[in-house]
Protein backbone atom coordinates (compact mmCIF):
# COMPACT_ATOMS: atom_id res chain seq x y z
CA UNK A 1 0.00 0.00 0.00
CA UNK A 2 1.47 3.33 -1.03
CA UNK A 3 1.72 6.13 1.49
CA UNK A 4 1.11 9.79 0.69
CA UNK A 5 3.85 12.21 1.63
CA UNK A 6 3.27 15.65 3.14
CA UNK A 7 4.59 17.18 -0.09
CA UNK A 8 1.96 15.31 -2.15
CA UNK A 9 -0.81 16.44 0.21
CA UNK A 10 0.39 20.05 0.01
CA UNK A 11 0.57 19.89 -3.80
CA UNK A 12 -2.95 18.50 -3.95
CA UNK A 13 -4.27 21.23 -1.63
CA UNK A 14 -2.62 23.95 -3.72
CA UNK A 15 -4.10 22.48 -6.89
CA UNK A 16 -7.60 22.32 -5.40
CA UNK A 17 -7.39 25.83 -3.90
CA UNK A 18 -6.17 27.40 -7.16
CA UNK A 19 -8.96 25.70 -9.09
CA UNK A 20 -11.49 27.25 -6.73
CA UNK A 21 -10.19 30.76 -7.38
CA UNK A 22 -9.99 30.85 -11.16
CA UNK A 23 -12.13 29.63 -14.01
CA UNK A 24 -11.75 29.25 -17.76
CA UNK A 25 -14.56 30.85 -19.73
CA UNK A 26 -15.54 29.83 -23.24
CA UNK A 27 -15.74 32.67 -25.70
CA UNK A 28 -17.74 33.23 -28.85
CA UNK A 29 -16.74 35.37 -31.79
CA UNK A 30 -18.97 38.38 -32.47
CA UNK A 31 -19.53 37.17 -36.03
CA UNK A 32 -19.73 33.38 -36.22
CA UNK A 33 -18.22 32.99 -39.71
CA UNK A 34 -15.69 35.83 -39.59
CA UNK A 35 -12.06 34.96 -40.25
CA UNK A 36 -10.36 37.20 -37.69
CA UNK A 37 -6.54 37.52 -37.92
CA UNK A 38 -6.32 37.00 -34.13
CA UNK A 39 -7.76 33.73 -32.85
CA UNK A 40 -8.89 33.60 -29.21
CA UNK A 41 -8.83 30.21 -27.47
CA UNK A 42 -10.24 31.20 -24.09
CA UNK A 43 -10.41 33.52 -21.11
CA UNK A 44 -9.25 32.76 -17.57
CA UNK A 45 -10.82 34.87 -14.82
CA UNK A 46 -9.08 35.03 -11.45
CA UNK A 47 -10.27 35.10 -8.77
CA UNK A 48 -13.63 33.60 -9.57
CA UNK A 49 -16.32 34.22 -8.64
CA UNK A 50 -15.67 37.92 -9.14
CA UNK A 51 -16.01 40.01 -5.98
CA UNK A 52 -16.84 43.67 -5.85
CA UNK A 53 -14.04 45.90 -4.56
CA UNK A 54 -11.33 43.32 -5.37
CA UNK A 55 -9.02 43.24 -8.38
CA UNK A 56 -9.95 40.67 -11.00
CA UNK A 57 -7.63 39.52 -13.79
CA UNK A 58 -8.92 38.52 -17.22
CA UNK A 59 -6.23 36.55 -19.11
CA UNK A 60 -7.20 36.22 -22.76
CA UNK A 61 -5.27 33.49 -24.62
CA UNK A 62 -4.86 34.22 -28.31
CA UNK A 63 -2.67 33.63 -31.34
CA UNK A 64 -1.80 35.57 -34.47
CA UNK A 65 -0.11 34.84 -37.76
CA UNK A 66 1.05 38.44 -38.17
CA UNK A 67 3.09 40.71 -35.94
CA UNK A 68 1.02 43.42 -34.26
CA UNK A 69 2.98 46.58 -33.52
CA UNK A 70 0.22 48.52 -31.76
CA UNK A 71 -3.52 48.67 -31.34
CA UNK A 72 -6.34 49.09 -28.89
CA UNK A 73 -8.87 47.04 -27.01
CA UNK A 74 -12.42 48.28 -26.93
CA UNK A 75 -14.35 46.71 -24.07
CA UNK A 76 -18.09 47.03 -23.58
CA UNK A 77 -19.96 45.47 -20.66
CA UNK A 78 -23.70 44.81 -20.41
CA UNK A 79 -25.59 44.02 -17.22
CA UNK A 80 -28.43 41.87 -18.46
CA UNK A 81 -29.52 44.11 -21.38
CA UNK A 82 -28.20 47.43 -20.04
CA UNK A 83 -24.91 48.87 -21.29
CA UNK A 84 -22.90 49.73 -18.15
CA UNK A 85 -19.27 50.26 -19.18
CA UNK A 86 -17.11 51.25 -22.16
CA UNK A 87 -13.32 51.35 -22.14
CA UNK A 88 -10.65 51.89 -24.79
CA UNK A 89 -7.25 50.58 -23.74
CA UNK A 90 -3.85 50.68 -25.43
CA UNK A 91 -2.99 47.11 -26.49
CA UNK A 92 0.60 47.56 -25.30
CA UNK A 93 -0.64 48.11 -21.72
CA UNK A 94 -2.27 44.65 -21.76
CA UNK A 95 0.59 42.68 -23.40
CA UNK A 96 4.16 43.20 -24.62
CA UNK A 97 4.46 45.03 -27.94
CA UNK A 98 5.17 44.25 -30.61
CA UNK A 99 3.08 41.08 -30.41
CA UNK A 100 5.06 38.48 -32.35
CA UNK A 101 3.51 35.71 -34.42
CA UNK A 102 2.24 32.76 -32.42
CA UNK A 103 0.57 32.54 -29.03
CA UNK A 104 0.21 35.49 -26.66
CA UNK A 105 -1.86 36.55 -23.65
CA UNK A 106 -3.72 39.80 -23.05
CA UNK A 107 -3.91 40.44 -19.32
CA UNK A 108 -6.56 42.93 -18.22
CA UNK A 109 -6.93 43.91 -14.55
CA UNK A 110 -10.13 45.44 -13.23
CA UNK A 111 -11.36 46.39 -9.76
CA UNK A 112 -15.11 46.68 -9.68
CA UNK A 113 -16.67 49.34 -7.43
CA UNK A 114 -18.30 48.05 -4.26
CA UNK A 115 -21.66 49.34 -5.57
CA UNK A 116 -21.53 47.00 -8.59
CA UNK A 117 -24.75 44.98 -8.56
CA UNK A 118 -24.48 41.19 -8.42
CA UNK A 119 -25.78 39.25 -11.41
CA UNK A 120 -25.03 38.22 -14.99
CA UNK A 121 -22.81 40.32 -17.23
CA UNK A 122 -21.69 40.07 -20.86
CA UNK A 123 -18.35 41.46 -22.01
CA UNK A 124 -17.60 42.22 -25.67
CA UNK A 125 -14.00 42.94 -26.65
CA UNK A 126 -12.84 44.29 -30.00
CA UNK A 127 -9.13 44.25 -30.79
CA UNK A 128 -8.14 46.74 -33.47
CA UNK A 129 -4.75 47.26 -35.06
CA UNK A 130 -3.03 50.65 -35.19
CA UNK A 131 -4.59 51.14 -38.64
CA UNK A 132 -8.09 50.67 -37.17
CA UNK A 133 -8.55 47.23 -38.79
CA UNK A 134 -10.50 44.81 -36.60
CA UNK A 135 -8.23 41.94 -35.57
CA UNK A 136 -10.76 40.04 -33.47
CA UNK A 137 -14.03 40.43 -31.62
CA UNK A 138 -15.16 38.15 -28.81
CA UNK A 139 -17.96 38.01 -26.30
CA UNK A 140 -18.38 36.02 -23.10
CA UNK A 141 -20.52 35.99 -20.01
CA UNK A 142 -19.53 36.12 -16.35
CA UNK A 143 -21.24 36.72 -13.04
CA UNK A 144 -20.61 38.81 -9.99
CA UNK A 145 -21.70 37.33 -6.69
CA UNK A 146 -22.50 38.56 -3.21
CA UNK A 147 -19.07 37.58 -1.83
CA UNK A 148 -17.90 41.20 -1.37
CA UNK A 149 -20.85 41.83 0.95
CA UNK A 150 -19.47 39.79 3.87
CA UNK A 151 -16.26 41.81 4.06
CA UNK A 152 -18.16 45.09 3.85
CA UNK A 153 -20.47 44.07 6.71
CA UNK A 154 -17.53 43.12 8.93
CA UNK A 155 -15.69 46.40 8.23
CA UNK A 156 -18.78 48.46 9.12
CA UNK A 157 -19.03 47.03 12.67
Amino acid sequence: MASISHRQVLSLLLLVSSAAFSVSIDVEYCKKNANYPVKVSGVDISPYPISRGEQTTFNISASTGDEISAGKLIIDVNYFFFHVDHEEIDLCKETSCPVTTGDFVLSHHQTLPSITPPGSYTLTMHLKGDDGKQLTCITFGFSIGFIGDAGELVSQK
